[in-house]
């Protein structure tokens, strides 16, 4: 059985199909079923450690110690600018 997604205009996960559309019980916004399936294959979510969405370009604050490998130790409350996330093991 597929999942129903999460409605994407409130987040509350209230909501049913209805015919080719989702609807929210909570806000009762309405959006195609295909349109949010094709979101969820293309969509890369990547969050931080307080569960906020990174973004291309943001700047992060290490909350630990990571090592590098073949350099120095990025030390715990360093700031990183511009980041780039990626898909892959790694994001960041």
């Amino acid at each position: 059985m597929p999942t129903i997604p999460a409605c994407s205009q409130c987040g509350m996960e209230n909501t049913y199909p209805d015919g080719e559309n989702y609807v929210c019980a909570d806000c009762g916004h309405e959006w195609p079923a295909a349109a949010a399936e094709a979101a969820d294959d293309d969509a890369l979510i990547v969050k931080d450690a307080n569960g906020n969405l990174l973004h291309d370009g943001d700047a992060v604050v290490l909350i630990k110690d990571l090592k590098v490998k073949g350099g120095s130790t990025l030390k715990m409350g360093t700031k990183i600018k511009s980041i780039r996330l990626v898909s892959g093991d790694h994001e960041v």
